[in-house]
């Protein structure tokens, strides 16, 4: 099955490419990247006036399934995140049960292949049913197919214990994926400031994940280890990075959309659809996340994808889930809150969507290049929308985004060669 892409202009940040060829895709690998590519194909697309990227990798999510599937599925899901745009998608362990356990953790990667929509890479939990009192046994997860380690959700607030997890993780040449919480200081519905003061109810400390970013970097440095630093918020944690890094400390970290669209000021729009962990935060720290994104500092976007059902989230501020939706406006966010505005360029769109979390995760994906595998994202850069609530794919409909203008749409996605989403 031979599949041409015509009259694209194709974005790959690893070669600096930014011009207008054609690509041939050959069963599930691109085989010919040129201008004016003359071979007859079984599908041609024509894609004039749009951008083609490499797939985007959402290193960061929750499917739900299992035992929370009326909030989404990993069919629900993976239906989502094509239409988004998205080829890749690791969904976190917050699963009932956990993946703790090769039984598991097969479950949810089978279910994905089942699906067969886009690849799904699952995290495995570092502690047993992410209670932060017994790692789990690393190996056979790793053997069963886990793209990483995680208890997001939960922080692991024991020093010691994520110490031995990332010590014996880092071994077997994988990593922990850190959800940098301070229990202590993170009681709160939303983000301390005035806009809690407003609404009367209380606050989250920006300490709450600086001082966990702090602990893992501490521990990362000492014993030359990597550790990734989920969604991170705060200015502060921006320039504890950016120290690190230039230290040479082998720190990664990803950030997401609604820190550099929203400030803590959409919650008073938006209620609980704009209510998460850790909390949408002040000017000052948008800022400072756009900064990290421009100067490197943030290897990776991510959604943190994360589905609740309508009745849970129409509770009051206080008592409502933490989470919004993702997959599908995580692009066109991105390019109204960054590209459009001149604050990155679509190169860095690709280094921080496709090419970064491929790095991170140490997977064959993120470029466009002959001899890669066919994971492709074809988008209009242009078209502009108000985004609204019959749009949604997802299960769920918990997002800020509903009634926002943005800029930028799918119109392909394609998955080992195979086009997986076409917009109607």
């Amino acid at each position: 099955m031979k599949t041409l892409l015509k009259n694209g202009t194709v974005l790959d940040y690893a070669s600096s490419t930014n011009e207008k060829l054609d690509i041939l895709i050959e069963d599930d690998k691109i085989v010919k990247i040129e201008k004016d590519i003359k071979e007859i194909a079984d599908k041609t697309i024509d894609c004039t006036n749009l951008y083609i990227m490499p797939g985007m990798i959402d290193m960061h999510c929750h499917l739900r399934e299992p035992g929370f599937e009326h909030k989404e599925t990993i069919e629900t899901g993976s239906k989502s995140a094509v239409k988004g745009g998205f080829t890749t998608i690791c969904p976190m362990p917050n699963t009932k049960p956990t993946p703790d356990n090769e039984e598991t953790l097969k479950l949810i990667i089978q279910r994905g292949k089942e699906v067969n929509l886009c690849n799904v890479y699952p995290f495995a939990s570092v502690t047993k049913g992410e209670k932060g009192e017994e790692l789990v046994n690393f190996k056979e997860l790793l053997d069963a197919g886990a793209i990483g380690f995680s208890d997001d959700g939960m922080p692991v607030e024991n020093a010691k214990m994520i110490r031995d997890a990332m010590i014996e993780v880092n071994k077997m040449g994988s990593f922990v994926s850190e959800h940098c919480e301070e229990k202590s200081v993170s009681a709160g519905a939303i983000n301390e400031g005035e806009v809690a003061e407003k609404l009367n109810v209380a606050g989250v400390l920006p300490e709450a994940e600086e001082i966990m970013a702090a602990r893992d970097i501490v521990i990362a440095e000492t014993n030359n280890l990597h550790t990734h630093i989920c969604h991170i918020s705060t200015k502060t944690s921006v320039n504890m990075i950016r120290d690190a890094k230039k230290r040479g400390v082998k720190v990664t970290c990803e950030t997401c959309p609604h820190y550099y669209f929203f400030t803590q000021d959409e919650v008073l729009e938006s209620g609980t659809n704009a209510k998460m962990n850790p909390p949408l935060r002040t000017k000052e720290d948008r800022e400072a996340i756009i900064k990290g994104l421009q100067d490197g500092t943030i290897d990776s976007i991510i959604t943190d994808h994360a589905p609740h059902a309508e009745e849970e989230k129409a509770n009051e501020l206080s008592k409502a889930p933490n989470g919004i939706i993702g997959f599908e406006t995580a692009l066109a966010a991105t390019i109204t809150a960054l590209v459009d505005k001149q604050k990155i360029s679509y190169l860095d769109m690709v280094r921080l969507m496709s090419y970064g979390p491929a790095k991170v995760l140490n997977i064959d994906r993120g470029e466009i290049k002959e001899g890669a595998v066919a994971d492709i994202t074809i988008f209009n850069p242009e078209i502009e929308y108000v985004y609204t609530k019959e749009m949604i794919v997802s299960k769920s409909k918990n997002t800020p985004f509903i009634g926002k203008k943005l800029k930028g749409q799918v119109e392909y996605t394609i998955v080992g060669g195979r086009v997986v989403y076409q917009k109607s």
